[in-house]
């Protein structure tokens, strides 16, 4: 077998510029590789580096559109093939079912069987089913489909009247509180401090919170965010299961890193346990999901957290043409904040492409009617309806698309349909198709099929089908598009096994139905930009690129701004060729034209003043960093042990405050009183000089944690959250001689630069 670092001939001519194999999987039906060694086949350097680390942590920072799934796939088949991982001793988390899905149907096609990719809600949920018996006793309680209607009567029993959208918002809220670990008592404090914009009063949406709560237990219910919650209690407080679970499951992979809440961090510490076998995957610049409590903060913080960590950059860009990976890298050059400081160059590995297309309309309806015409004219030359779509901010503005596509007889789907098999239509063409590979011989509807796709054609034109869409759109047309979907499954599973027969499509349907991975509905897709997440087109649509719209007029925050900008980047990656930038200066005809075009896209469109540079300044190139390398560098890094605990009380730390000083706020402090009042005087000395607020220079939980070390000396000091690199370089000596009692000669450098990097810790 080939050593682990080393390429193949053939391997190095598939992932070469003019060879390159697709970071997705082009075909539907891939051969299972041969090997453990065929398994590496086609991946390129880095992506090989990631599907050969199998030992320790692993950090994998992955751009837009760089075959993230593919390298953990292959990193896990390798594993498996290779006899380094037992199937049922790994566990992969990611966040949606239809990734899980995806990612279930992949490691079956490399000949991983066996392995369980599930979201954390379904992981917790099948530990929290199998260990209530032991862990509490008797039966789980009932699991709320939808809170919603429960959240209703909470709010009608406080006495607070609630419309449709205020009900919607509430429940949100009470999701947010959950998953960040906050308490009905404790919510508008939580509010207060993480800036966030409450819908209504705290105090009220504490108080229906409260009673919602009380609700729930009096009817033996519990909700999706309790299912983690409950099974962090059972794994915390009994050390016997927590083994267990341990025992089982050694590996472990998170998808979409950058999307974890605390309260998922906290489940994944307690899988893990005292090991470092872990493989996370993400990338900041696509952190668009605060709102529900997530945060990239566990991302960012990961090479603290693990300092021996393999580090490894995906930044080939397979999805995308360089006139889209240019803009795409030009948006984030103006980025600020912590995500931003991570941020990836994307380098296209496509062919040259057209450029972006920015379009200004006098009103709405002429947008979306100039859109439509596009659209009709890009499937006129020959790109599929199912390779379309249309991007907006939120879904209300998605009505005037839907008619102006359909004005233009252009087919659309609206994203955000059941899933593929579970449509009632899908079911029914699933029995039927059953009964005919069972009984075929005396079905007369197949006694004309000559093959396969004919006689799923036969069966399914007696549900309806014909080779003609019906007109219009609505259920019909849904219905249609669905039994074509099977149709053109069928066409392609004929045309990958010419020899299959009808019981055969019958049992890849069943497959495909237990690891959700749907065929694609031919049609336009709209969809909002959180919605496309995940997704990608040959031709993309933004639309509304209005300010107000984007940044949308509620983002106040230096946070929510960078959202809204990270929100559009998604947007712009999603496109492989085709890319469309919109917005309108009225809303209605003959309106005012008051509005103007995003902020964003200063710079990047014509005429909106420098054009950005080919290399986004200060971004993070490909490579693989290994934990180890680097002993100056790595030296300076905080070296906390992973996960970070308290040094009191030895419980883990989440919070970023409380790992700078290494034990909890309430916890006994061993501060320096007078060091701490020193270090302070000095830090404003440093503060006014520069002309900067004190916190840029170091801030109060970096001085407290300084003041409760007294370090002595360089590797003390270094070891300490908040004393990074340059601050390290600029200001070591002076801290150093203070902690000594020394007094200090001259002054340290101006400390500008460091402005940035403590905007976030105020």
């Amino acid at each position: 077998m080939r050593g682990c670092g080393q390429l193949s001939r053939a391997a190095l001519r598939t992932w070469q510029h003019g060879g390159v194999t697709a970071a997705t999987d082009s075909s539907l039906f891939p051969q299972v590789p041969d090997s453990a060694d065929g398994v590496l086949d086609g991946l390129d350097p880095e992506q090989r580096e990631v599907a050969t680390a199998l030992h320790g942590p692993v950090c994998v920072l992955a751009g837009a559109g760089t075959g993230k799934t593919r390298a953990i796939t292959h990193r896990i088949a390798y594993g498996v093939r290779a006899g380094i991982l037992q199937p049922a001793s790994v566990l992969a988390v990611t966040f949606t079912a239809r990734a899980a899905g995806e990612m279930r149907g992949r490691l079956r096609q490399l000949g991983a069987g066996g392995v369980q990719a599930r979201t954390f809600h379904s992981a917790a949920l099948r530990q929290l089913q199998f260990f209530w018996p032991k862990a509490v006793g008797g039966e789980v309680p009932r699991l709320l489909e939808r809170k919603i209607q429960l959240v209703a009567e909470a709010a009608a029993r406080c006495g607070i009247r609630l419309d449709r959208n205020e009900l919607r918002d509430v429940t949100a809220e009470i999701e947010w509180s959950k998953v960040t670990q906050t308490v009905p008592a404790d919510y508008p404090a939580a509010v207060a401090k993480a800036g966030r914009d409450a819908p209504r009063d705290p105090a009220e949406i504490g108080q229906i919170y409260r009673t919602y709560e009380q609700l729930k237990r009096e009817r033996g219910s519990i909700d999706f965010e309790d299912v983690l919650l409950l099974t962090v209690g059972v794994l915390q407080d009994r050390h016997d299961i927590a083994e267990q679970v341990r025992t089982q499951y050694q590996h472990f992979v998170v998808d979409e890193y950058q999307d974890v809440s605390p309260l998922q961090q906290r489940l994944l510490e307690l899988w893990l346990g005292d090991r470092d076998t872990l493989c996370v995957v993400g990338d900041a610049s696509q952190t668009i999901y605060s709102f529900t409590g997530a945060t990239p903060d566990h991302l960012l913080n990961f090479r603290t957290r693990h300092p021996n960590a393999t580090v490894v950059k995906l930044v080939r860009d397979y999805r995308s043409s360089p006139q889209v990976v240019h803009l795409a890298n030009g948006l984030l050059t103006q980025a600020k904040g912590r995500a931003a400081e991570q941020r990836l160059e994307l380098i296209s590995q496509r062919e040259a492409g057209p450029e972006p297309v920015y379009t200004e309309y006098t009103d709405e309806p002429a947008e979306a009617e100039g859109t439509a015409r596009r659209i009709r004219d890009l499937i006129a030359s020959g790109v599929s309806a199912g390779e379309i779509a249309v991007l907006f901010r939120i879904n209300a503005q998605s009505e005037v698309y839907e008619q102006a596509l359909a004005d233009a007889g252009v087919p659309y789907q609206l994203r955000g349909a059941e899933r593929f098999f579970e449509r009632p239509e899908v079911r029914e063409a699933g029995v039927k198709l059953r009964g005919a590979a069972r009984f075929g011989g005396n079905d007369a509807l197949l006694d004309d099929a000559v093959d396969l796709p004919s006689e799923v054609r036969a069966v399914l034109s007696d549900m309806g089908w014909t080779s003609r869409p019906p007109a219009g759109s609505g259920a019909v047309r849904d219905r249609w598009e669905s039994l074509a979907a099977l149709v053109r499954l069928a066409e392609d599973f004929a045309k990958a096994r010419p020899a299959a027969t009808l019981a055969d499509l019958v049992a890849e349907l069943d497959e495909r139905a237990n690891a959700q991975h749907a065929p694609t509905v031919e049609g336009v897709t709209l969809a909002s930009l959180h919605a496309a997440k995940g997704l990608e087109w040959d031709a993309v649509f933004l639309v509304g690129l209005t300010e107000g719209m984007m940044p949308i007029t509620y983002a106040k925050t230096d946070e929510q701004l960078e959202e809204e900008r990270r929100l559009l980047y998604v947007g712009v990656t999603r496109a492989r060729l085709h890319l469309g930038l919109s917005w309108s200066l009225a809303r209605s005809p003959g309106g005012r034209a008051s509005r103007r075009a995003s902020r964003f896209l200063s710079g990047l469109r014509p005429g909106s003043g420098a054009v950005a540079g080919r290399r986004t300044p200060g971004a993070l190139s490909g490579g693989v960093e290994r934990g180890g390398e680097g002993a100056a560098a790595v030296a300076r890094r905080p070296k906390h042990r992973s996960p970070a605990r308290c040094r009191v009380c030895n419980r883990t730390l989440t919070d970023a405050g409380e790992m700078k000083l290494m034990r909890c706020e309430d916890c006994p402090s061993e501060l320096d009183e007078a060091l701490y009042e020193r270090l302070c005087e000095w830090r404003a000395e440093q503060a006014a000089r520069s002309r900067q607020p004190a916190y840029c220079v170091f801030t109060d939980k970096t001085l407290m944690a300084i003041a409760e070390a007294v370090p002595g000396t360089e590797s003390e000091l270094a070891v300490i959250s908040g004393v990074g690199r340059r601050k390290f370089d600029r200001y070591g000596s002076d801290v150093l001689a203070i902690c000594a009692g020394e007094e200090l000669v001259g002054a340290s450098g101006d400390g500008s630069e460091d402005a940035a990097e403590n905007s976030s810790e105020k």
